[in-house]
């Protein structure tokens, strides 16, 4: 797949800021961030754009992560953690059988919601990203046990993000289903589907593979605290 077609991923944050989810952005023109209740994430448009006075003046953001380039620091800002990820595009339908009951989740699920992504992937979903997208669980007698959903969304871009098993659940394929739910309503609605997992985790990758995604590039998460 030739990357120059999908330049926008190079940048997520900017572009869904800028697009679809620009009713949740704090900025301006070279700096854009997630209201912190959204999300930890944001994105700069610039190699002179001042961070740096831009947080200064955004006082509500405290610890975020800055996903592409790496940014500036000071005495005052600074690179806690570098997470280096496999961003990852689905270029067709996932053709599978779904065998299993797939719920869109509600706002009445977002407590049941938050507390499984956090136990399994902590510290990115905040109370505010069910807004985000569409999220989709499994329950099993009425618990929630696995979900997959929605993140950044751009016009024709929307990340598969959350796609997280309760650790006494795992091995039953719901995963892959989630994933090929969600992945397929995006091809519905003419949405090319993306994600981005940890160049480390490995049994991920390898499901992601067989569900028809392929690595596009790496792309740096810049974990960011004012110091």
């Amino acid at each position: 797949m030739n990357s120059d077609h999908h330049l926008k991923l190079d940048n997520p944050a900017w572009h869904s800021l800028n697009e679809t989810h620009r009713s949740f952005a704090i900025g301006e023109s070279e700096i854009k961030f997630y209201r912190p209740d959204i999300c930890p994430f944001g994105g700069i448009n610039s190699n002179h754009a001042d961070l740096i006075s831009f947080l200064k003046i955004h006082s509500q953001l405290d610890s975020f992560f800055v996903i592409g380039d790496k940014p500036q620091e000071s005495s005052d800002l600074i690179i806690e953690k570098e997470l280096v990820c496999l961003q990852m595009i689905c270029s067709a339908p996932i053709k599978m059988e779904l065998t299993e009951n797939i719920i869109l989740l509600k706002e009445t699920h977002k407590n049941r919601l938050v507390e499984l992504v956090n136990l399994v992937q902590p510290g990115y979903f905040k109370e505010g990203t069910l807004s985000m997208g569409d999220y989709y669980g499994i329950f099993e007698e009425a618990k929630l046990v696995a979900v997959t959903g929605e993140r950044m969304k751009m016009y024709d871009y929307t990340e598969i993000s959350a796609v997280v098993t309760h650790p006494d659940f795992t091995g039953k394929g719901f995963a892959k289903q989630l994933v090929a739910h969600t992945v397929n309503r995006n091809f519905h609605q003419n949405i090319i589907p993306y994600l981005h997992v940890a160049e480390t985790n490995i049994s991920a990758i390898n499901l992601y593979k067989r569900s028809g995604f392929m690595t596009r590039r790496k792309i740096s998460f810049w974990k960011m605290k004012k110091s």
